[in-house]
């Protein structure tokens, strides 16, 4: 859909069940602390660049649903310090050999979005630890100014088998920490250099684990195709839990057919892969454009990820169509203007439209719409060079903003405002705008291709957790997994 933003006259989000009525009024814009230990040996030295870690706890009890250290880091050197190279470990006890923990963030004034925890096993194991959580940051976090800290990290961990876990005797906790104070308990690393706080005996965080970091997370409901049909009939797809798409309507071309046998499978180096081909011949009636969706909305807030293959040019005959090639989750518009409507967007427009030149990359997120007259609420980022090729493609969604990456890279961080209410369906589809980019009547035909499709349920995965699940999917053979519940 066309991503024309509209932009509540506001600063701050109002409470959801008033947001439309702040929106009623709204323009059409284009959206785009204290001295740290002395440095350890062979370490950093208190040089131009060091940081400290304050903690709390908001749960003091020795016995607890969840751990729940509450940090903050400070940057008190004189240069500025770059988070995606912060690493801080807190050092705790496992209630078992067998258990295993998830990790969560509540809040945090850097976005959770921003912050990643991984666990692993210490090479060296003692009385009060034997595990760790390492807390990192993505390039998203930014920046520390001299002085200043990142305010609030409102983290936490528990079980995965959610049974109390015991936490007076772990390393890093501190009953009494009820206000944030320096703790040397926990330690940070900066550029892989430890800078601050006291491992346990024989366990320098530069040290190696027994076990590897879970790097993703084990857990977690997940959706994962990788596409191994043999045609758009075959019965595994919608045993699979997806429809090839036949019925009229839009978007697109008034009058275009939505055609099942333009959508094959094939195998390109090594991997399975579905291709979507949209053709004319500059008519209605030989437009025939292709789309696949999950039957089911289900997936709400995780990791959606695909790797995709935009097409800049036909197969053959002239170019220049407004063509739209895309990865998208939604769901339905109950009425217009409705506050329950959500869809989250990749669109790629080879030729342009929508008063668009030439190429152009849409990440778009939608608060809700009025199809007629046109009235738009989303936030959308927009890059305006050509994506032909594979890439992939990774959006995240968490109780505090919605994150775009392509290739790794951050593309768009869009706010709250725009966070589903509802569940969505998970889509691909290629459509014609309209036939005014290319009226010729000789017939032509364009490719889109998709070689996986990923979700991730209440989990944000960086674009390199993503890779590793969707590698260890295909070392173990597994060309389809579908554990997410029903909505």
């Amino acid at each position: 859909m066309k991503p024309i933003s509209v932009k509540p006259m506001r600063t701050k989000p109002p409470a959801r069940s008033s947001r439309l009525r702040v929106a009623a009024a709204v323009t059409v814009v284009m959206a785009l602390g204290t001295a740290g230990l002395a440095a350890l040996p062979g370490t950093a030295s208190a040089a131009a660049d060091n940081v400290t870690v304050q903690y709390r706890t908001s749960a003091t009890g020795a016995t607890a649903d969840q751990s729940e250290p509450w940090l903050k880091v400070r940057n008190t050197g004189g240069g500025t310090v770059q988070l995606s190279d912060v690493k801080i470990r807190y050092y705790f006890k496992a209630d078992s050999a067998g258990a295993t923990y998830r990790f969560a963030c509540s809040w945090a004034v850097k976005g959770c979005a921003n912050i990643t925890g991984t666990f692993g096993t210490l090479a060296n194991p003692t009385a009060t630890a034997d595990r760790y959580l390492d807390i990192g940051f993505t390039g998203g976090a930014g920046t520390l100014a001299p002085g200043a800290d990142t305010g609030d990290m409102q983290l936490r961990f528990h079980r995965s088998d959610w049974q109390s876990l015991k936490q007076s005797d772990d390393y890093s906790f501190g009953a009494s920490q009820t206000s944030y104070a320096d703790w040397s308990k926990i330690t940070a690393q900066l550029s892989g250099n430890t800078v601050w706080g006291t491992a346990p005996e024989g366990n320098d965080p530069t040290d190696p684990p027994t076990d590897p970091p879970t790097d993703p997370p084990a857990e977690g409901q997940s959706l994962f195709d990788d596409f191994n049909y043999s045609s758009s009939s075959d019965p595994k797809i919608g045993a699979n839990g997806w429809s090839v798409r036949s019925n009229s309507g839009g978007p697109g071309v008034p009058g275009a057919t939505w055609s099942p046998e333009n959508v094959t499978f094939a195998s390109t180096g090594g991997n399975s892969v579905m291709n979507l081909r949209t053709s004319t011949a500059g008519t209605a009636e030989s437009t025939k454009q292709t789309e696949v969706l999950t039957k089911a909305m289900k997936f709400k807030n995780g990791t959606y990820a695909a790797r995709v293959r935009f097409s800049d040019a036909p197969l053959s005959g002239p170019d220049g169509d407004h063509l739209v090639q895309t990865f998208f989750t939604i769901n339905d518009l109950k009425a217009p203007m409705a506050d329950d409507y959500a869809e989250y967007d990749f669109e790629y427009l080879p030729n342009g439209g929508w008063g668009e030149p030439a190429n152009i990359l849409y990440t778009t997120s939608w608060e809700t719409y009025n199809p007629d007259p046109w009235q738009a609420v989303n936030q959308h980022t927009e890059s305006r060079q050509s994506y032909a090729g594979w890439h992939d493609l990774v959006l995240t969604i968490d109780n505090s903003s919605i994150k775009y990456y392509v290739d790794g890279q951050p593309f768009g961080t869009h706010d709250a405002a725009y966070l589903p209410e509802r569940p969505m369906s998970i889509n691909f589809n290629q459509w014609l705008i309209d036939l005014a980019g290319q009226t010729s009547s000789t017939a032509r035909a364009y490719d889109e291709q998709v070689d996986y499709v990923l979700h991730v349920k209440d989990q944000v995965l960086t674009p390199a957790q993503v890779t590793s699940k969707v590698n260890a999917y295909r070392t173990a053979g597994t060309a389809f997994e579908d554990t997410v519940p029903g909505s």
